[in-house]
């Protein structure tokens, strides 16, 4: 395994005056796409919000690339780290261009003005989340699947060393989801690791390459796919009767559900 790029360290966090996330650690290698997976309850937004800077964190430490994310200052952390979240806030009176434009914000100067490099950069991104179509459309216009694709363009346009998305194949329909989690791996390729909340574990197990459980708020189990997406370890986690089979076209882990008898 190559060096950890990124390493949870003991994080914690609260919400409401709760610890919803205690003790949460682990660490993946540079270039990996990594599923957090759960039960629903499970503390897998609260974590990714907590990791991000949008909730407060009172335990731990997110170290990427060697650097102390938790010690930064938002703008900081904003030009290494981007979340879209699942319910993402949209920018309705906004057009999709003008909304993903909002990502290059970090990267320019106190003033606001646009950078050289910063009409490029939100072209390129649209494309890639292949929001481009739509471009001058309002965003309050769009579709869920639509202004799911605008929000991680945004995420794109950031240039992130570390991508954390919550649920990005909600709203998605089968060919939008499959598309969607082929950019994740296209951009671990170029160096970005991607740390994804899934609901499916068959699309964990069929596009990445660690998987992270959550239950109860903390870590039962995690590694790389083939030693965590086990029988065990998804009825001990979701009450469930697994059979892990062998996807006849892929060679990755297909998983079969049915109910304990």
């Amino acid at each position: 395994m190559s060096a950890a790029a990124l390493e949870v360290e003991g994080v914690s966090v609260d919400l409401g005056g709760r610890r919803i996330v205690d003790d949460v650690a682990f660490s993946v290698p540079a270039g990996s796409v990594v599923a957090l997976v759960g039960p629903n309850g499970a503390g897998k937004s609260t974590l990714l919000r907590g990791m991000a800077g949008a909730l407060p964190a009172p335990g731990g430490r997110v170290v990427l690339d060697g650097v102390d994310l938790t010690a930064l200052g938002r703008r900081e952390r904003a030009r290494r780290v981007a979340l879209v979240e699942q319910d993402a806030r949209s920018e309705f009176s906004l057009s999709v261009r003008q909304a993903v434009e909002l990502g290059r914000t970090p990267h320019r100067s106190l003033w606001g003005f646009e950078g050289p490099g910063d009409p490029d950069a939100v072209s390129q991104a649209m494309k890639r989340a292949e929001a481009d179509e739509f471009e001058g459309r309002s965003v309050g216009a769009l579709s869920g699947g639509e202004q799911q694709r605008v929000h991680l363009a945004r995420a794109l346009a950031q240039e992130p060393q570390l991508l954390m998305l919550d649920e990005p194949t909600n709203h998605l329909d089968v060919r939008a989801q499959l598309r969607t989690l082929s950019l994740l791996r296209d951009l671990a390729a170029t160096g970005t690791t991607v740390l994804a909340a899934l609901h499916d574990l068959n699309l964990a197990a069929a596009y990445c390459d660690h998987v992270v459980v959550l239950a109860g708020g903390r870590v039962a189990a995690a590694g790389e796919v083939a030693a965590v997406l086990v029988p065990e370890v998804i009825e001990e986690t979701y009450g469930v009767v697994a059979d892990v089979l062998t996807h006849p076209r892929t060679g990755r882990p297909l998983i079969a559900f049915s109910p304990r008898p």
